[in-house]
C-alpha cells in the first residue's frame, strides 16, 4: 500500500494470541517475510500490505543495496509490538519507506528504545534496540500506530532518492557511521 491508502492511517488491531498460530497470520507473516526481501527494505509492517493488525518484521541483511550503510539486524518477526524510550537522548535520521515511493526526509528518533512483542510462535521477547535499528523498530511500529515517517519529518528536508544520492548521502553515510561505530547499532 501507498502513501493515500486509507489502511495505512488505522491503528491496526492486536492481534489475539489464539490467532497467531492460525494459517492467516502466519501466511501474513511469510508474506511480509518475502515482500521485505524482494524490495530490499529494513523492515514493514501488515498495514503496508493491506492488513490493519499489529504484526510487522524487521531485518537488514549484510550488503542491503537499498540501506548500506544499516548494521545487520536478523530477521525479527513482531506480534503486538510495544515501544518505549530508554533514556531521553535522540538522533537525526534520514528515513525512506516502501509506502512513500522515492521520497526522504530527516527526523528525530530515540536513540535507544525497549520493543516489548510476541514472535511468530507466540513466546515473549523484550529487547533494547539503539541506533539505526532503534530507529528502524520505531518507524515499523509508527506503521502500526497509522502513523508515517512523513508525518514526523522536517518538510522542508525532503528528497527523492536521486536528490538524496546527490547532495545528502554522502554526509549522512558519514554521520551515521560514527553513530554505528559509537552505540554499535
Amino acid at each position: 500500500m501507498q502513501i493515500g491508502d486509507p489502511v495505512l492511517r488505522e491503528p491496526a488491531r492486536e492481534v489475539d494470541a489464539q490467532e497467531i498460530g492460525s494459517a492467516e497470520i502466519q501466511a501474513l507473516i511469510d508474506d511480509l517475510i518475502d515482500t521485505k526481501r524482494a524490495t530490499h527494505g529494513a523492515g514493514i509492517a501488515a498495514n503496508q500490505v493491506g492488513e490493519a493488525v499489529r504484526v510487522a518484521v524487521v531485518e537488514v541483511e549484510e550488503g542491503n543495496p537499498r540501506y548500506p550503510y544499516k548494521p545487520p539486524v536478523p530477521l525479527t518477526v513482531m506480534v503486538n509490538p510495544v515501544i518505549e524510550p530508554v533514556g531521553a537522548e535522540t538522533v537525526e535520521i534520514n528515513e525512506g519507506c516502501l509506502s512513500v515511493p522515492d521520497l526522504r526526509g530527516y527526523l528525530t528518533r530515540h536513540l535507544a528504545v525497549r520493543v516489548s512483542y510476541l514472535d511468530r510462535d507466540g513466546m515473549e521477547h523484550e529487547e533494547v534496540k539503539s541506533g539505526l535499528t532503534a530507529g528502524t523498530f520505531q518507524h515499523e511500529v509508527d506503521h502500526l500506530n497509522g502513523t508515517l515517517f512523513v508525518d514526523r519529518a522536517d518538510p522542508r528536508t525532503f528528497a527523492t532518492w536521486e536528490q538524496f544520492d546527490r547532495h545528502q548521502r554522502d554526509q549522512f553515510v558519514e554521520r551515521v557511521t560514527r553513530l554505528v561505530d559509537e552505540v554499535g547499532s
